[in-house]
């Protein structure tokens, strides 16, 4: 017989950002040398401060499980993170560790929705979005923004998109992919339409520390009284401290919340990795000054490309304010042959940029943006000079 896979599996799409990766990797294994401004990767190593922790962990035996949800001092780290950076009180029993910020994300959708619930989704969105809102049963009704606007919710775009079914918001600021970040006052006037409207907020701030231009970052919850209730806050250690690959993110939540994704985490993964978490320990309590050293690189790269963007005609991207993105409209370069080649679509010029440049973006379709690439400059200066130069070849 034939194994049948499921309506639900049969419904998921790859992560393109992987998906383009891997495709690098693959050229890079033939002996191409390919410039990879595909994942959203910090390229610096983990800090040492960081890897010590680890190590010193594994020597003292820390190696079985812990509870499921995270280890207490792990929790109770996190929480005193957020009262010391924001004013906000979480007891540890309101914070659920998860292996990275994707598996906050997963558990969140599950432990609070119900099939055919709707939860709007502004579009540019990162390409995991809205599949996990699917694998949850309920629907992502996407909101499409413009870059005239800068790629961000407007209030009444956000009141159109609410019906009977609207359970929640999910808001990523500042924004992957388009390195949008929201002020205080776009904040307030999103949170009054939730509270008008008896919504939640599913406010992922993994990028919150890298935020450039002298901007001041304002997590969603701070913004008036009560709406801490209304917000299920997701964030980790990989995109701050170059900790990709240990898996560590979190949730914060209402304490009934909290207490339900930690009985599904017990079932779906139990415990985060052992080792990374005395790892993360160690990165929120430690020396923050590695945070600032790769903020400061970040923010140079971040001018570079604007830089660069602006001078091949043709080619735009909003301000970045946050991330590590640009957010590139390519519009004025799709109908038309590249080498012989018909390009049509986005998908189309970032393959074949792949294929002849040797440079790896991300197409604007898998975000749910047609006419724009995603290019990330968590990657040395050197890669991003060489990429660029093959960028303004490529489109002549």
């Amino acid at each position: 017989m034939t194994i049948e896979v499921s309506k639900i599996a049969q419904g998921v799409e790859p992560s393109a950002t992987l998906a383009m990766s891997a495709k690098a990797k693959e050229l890079k294994a033939q002996g191409e040398t390919v410039y990879n401004l595909s994942v959203g990767e910090p390229d610096f190593n983990t800090p040492e401060h960081i890897c010590a922790a680890a190590a010193a962990a594994i020597a003292a035996g820390h190696t079985r499980y812990t509870v499921a949800s995270g280890l207490p001092k792990l929790k109770e780290a996190v929480c005193a993170d957020y009262l010391k950076r924001f004013g906000l009180e979480y007891k540890p029993t309101q914070c659920v560790v998860s292996n990275g910020a994707k598996h906050a994300l997963h558990n969140a959708f599950f432990a609070t929705l119900n099939p055919g619930d709707e939860v709007v989704l502004p579009a540019p969105y990162w390409v995991s979005y809205a599949e996990l809102i699917k694998l949850s049963g309920a629907k992502p009704v996407v909101v499409e923004t413009s870059q005239e606007t800068g790629f961000k919710l407007t209030p009444d775009a956000f009141r159109a998109a609410i019906t009977p079914k609207t359970r929640a918001l999910l808001l990523c600021n500042p924004s992957n992919p388009t390195g949008a970040c929201y002020s205080k006052e776009e904040l307030e006037a999103l949170a009054k339409v939730v509270v008008e409207n008896d919504l939640f907020v599913v406010a992922d701030e993994i990028y919150e520390r890298l935020v450039y231009g002298g901007r001041e970052f304002t997590s969603f919850p701070t913004l008036f009284d009560g709406l801490q209730d209304r917000t299920i806050l997701i964030n980790g250690v990989s995109k701050t401290y170059a900790m990709t690959g240990w898996r560590i993110g979190w949730s914060l939540t209402p304490e009934n919340v909290a207490k339900k994704i930690s009985s599904l985490q017990s079932q779906e993964t139990s415990n985060p990795c052992s080792i990374s978490q005395y790892a993360s320990i160690a990165a929120l309590e430690g020396d923050q000054s590695c945070v600032e050293t790769m903020k400061v690189e970040f923010e140079k790269r971040r001018n570079y490309v604007t830089s660069r963007i602006a001078a091949i005609p043709g080619l735009s991207a909003p301000q970045m304010d946050g991330a590590f993105y640009a957010f590139m409209n390519i519009k004025a370069f799709l109908g038309r042959q590249y080498g012989g080649v018909q390009v049509d679509t986005s998908k189309d010029w970032c393959l074949e940029l792949l294929q002849q440049k040797k440079v790896a973006t991300v197409m604007g379709s898998a975000f749910g943006c047609e006419g724009y690439a995603r290019v990330s400059f968590a990657a040395s200066m050197e890669t991003l000079e060489t990429a660029f130069d093959r960028i303004a070849e490529f489109v002549k």
